[in-house]
């Protein structure tokens, strides 16, 4: 080989060498780019939804869909939790990134202390593009999941409930309604079976009646149709009982999940709540509506009775304050029955017990601070009566029995 062969190869290897480090260069750049595309479509999503209702309606009718139909049949073919281990999981993550990152920027201002000046290292370089990307994949996921459905035109207004306004409906509505509720569950109390101890027992497939009753209601809510999964139970019910949480809509995994160590009559109801989120129904109050009813509607008694037991407290709380708490017009209405206010509990002492004795914290610290994150995340997505809005149920109820009761 002579020298100009020699040096026409020396030349290709170096244009290779120059391709080469152009190629990395670019895959470098688009691990940048490919997680601030995400959070910059998450953010353009978030501010069309919280500017436009019709878009936001558009959206769960045509494209959230999609989720519930290939999503959760996916995380539906296993029985446990995928969306509670992977809240564990994003737990002990947070800590660990948390921590990766305060001994870099501590590694890094040592350095550029000793040296006068310091370039980021390759380690802190990884952690914020792994960051980036954590961010971008959230943001996007939790938006196409959770954020917009929050901004949908409220369920009295899509499917035409009610001749008036929840305002304009007085008090002489809502005592009609509140004595039609507690007349239902004091008559469906005498027909429930129970044990020795007089607690409530449901022996029957419950989580295939729940879904039957979702779809039977879709005749009426044209967005519940298509595919649920089965709820699922909390592995760490305990946990959550301290938090005093009957249900959760994990949007990660698309699933709906219940506590088993509830009190049983709350699980029907929960149920039919949590599989409503999976629907678009994601305020609190639609979804409280959505579970009665799928619930109140059902040929089984029990069903029936969980139904009417879960408005039960807000009707009455707001018939007693409407009335001024007068006790004696309180009195002069049809009277919760013993047995009803037995039933209506969230956990039996018995499981109490439990929980508390296997507390690793202890449950006031527990129920505060999970008021707050629910509050917070609420407030964050325009809910700005936080946990309150859960009684908002009471003026669908009032639209929605307007012609049927009064």
């Amino acid at each position: 080989m002579n020298k100009k062969e020699e040096m026409n190869k020396k030349e290709k290897a170096d244009i290779k060498k120059v391709e080469d480090n152009q190629k990395t260069a670019g895959i470098k750049k688009k691990a940048w780019l490919i997680p601030l595309g995400m959070l910059a479509i998450a953010i353009v999503l978030n501010l069309i939804g919280w500017c436009s209702n019709t878009f936001c309606d558009w959206y769960v009718e045509n494209v959230f869909p999609v989720w519930a139909e290939t999503y959760s049949r996916l995380t539906g073919l296993v029985s446990f939790s995928v969306g509670e281990w992977l809240l564990y999981a994003a737990a002990l993550l947070t800590a660990v990134f948390l921590a990766w990152g305060v001994a870099e920027a501590v590694f890094y201002f040592i350095r550029k202390k000793k040296k006068g000046g310091a370039r980021l290292s390759k380690g802190f370089i990884v952690y914020l593009k792994f960051m980036l990307w954590v961010v971008g994949i959230v943001s996007l996921e939790m938006t196409l999941t959770c954020f917009l459905q929050f901004h949908v035109s409220p369920i009295n207004e899509r499917y035409r409930i009610g001749a008036k306004t929840c305002d304009e409906y007085g008090v002489e509505e809502l005592m009609i309604l509140r004595d039609y509720v507690v007349e239902q569950v004091n008559a469906l109390s005498s027909e429930m079976e129970r044990d020795e101890a007089g607690y409530l027992i449901y022996d029957d497939d419950m989580k295939t009646r729940a879904k039957l009753e979702m779809h039977r209601l879709s005749r009426e809510f044209p967005n519940l149709r298509g595919y649920y999964p089965n709820p699922k139970p909390f592995f760490f019910s305990d946990f959550f009982s301290q938090q005093y949480m009957m249900g959760y809509y994990f949007p990660f995994s698309m699933e709906a999940n219940y506590n088993d160590k509830m009190y049983v009559i709350n699980m029907p109801a929960s149920m039919c709540h949590e599989l409503s989120h999976l629907k678009g129904f994601l305020l609190e109050d639609e979804a409280n509506f959505i579970g009665y009813l799928a619930c109140v509607g059902s040929e089984d008694a029990f069903f029936r009775y969980s139904g009417y037991m879960s408005v039960l407290y807000y009707l009455d709380r707001d018939f007693f304050d409407a009335i001024g708490q007068d006790i004696d017009v309180y009195f002069s209405h049809p009277v919760i029955c013993e047995q009803v206010a037995e039933d209506d509990k969230f956990l039996t002492e018995e499981a109490w017990e439990e929980v508390e004795e296997d507390a690793l914290l202890d449950t006031e610290i527990v129920k505060e601070a999970s008021d707050k994150i629910v509050e917070t995340n609420l407030a964050l997505n325009g809910v700005s009566d936080g946990k309150v809005s859960y009684s908002r149920v009471v003026g669908l109820l009032l639209q929605y029995y307007d012609g049927i009761l009064y």
